[in-house]
């Protein structure tokens, strides 16, 4: 007979997955280095790079991204920048 999963194992001293993966000894010897210049743990900047690695390859949060900022800047484009943009518009083949 099974018995549920009892909360208190799952418990961890680190929030989020823990993972293992293999990291080449230059890259690791860098980190290490960079880790203790910055003041951080090594599991705190390897979740910081890969953050930042997926929020650069993935293309629906980048195109979230630049949609805020243009909701910021309000609809209306400079009039130079319009006229601009209609010109290379005219001229583009498509």
């Amino acid at each position: 007979m099974s018995r549920p999963l009892d909360s208190t194992f799952a418990k961890s001293h680190t929030f989020g997955m823990k993972t293992a993966v293999s990291i080449p000894d230059p890259v690791f010897n860098e980190a290490e280095v960079l880790a203790r210049q910055l003041g951080i743990s090594r599991s705190k900047l390897y979740a910081r790079a890969l953050g930042d690695f997926v929020a650069n390859n993935s293309p629906e949060r980048v195109t979230r991204q630049m949609n805020d900022v243009l909701d910021k800047l309000g609809e209306q484009p400079d009039p130079f920048v319009r006229e601009a943009a209609r010109r290379v518009f005219d001229r583009s083949e498509w």
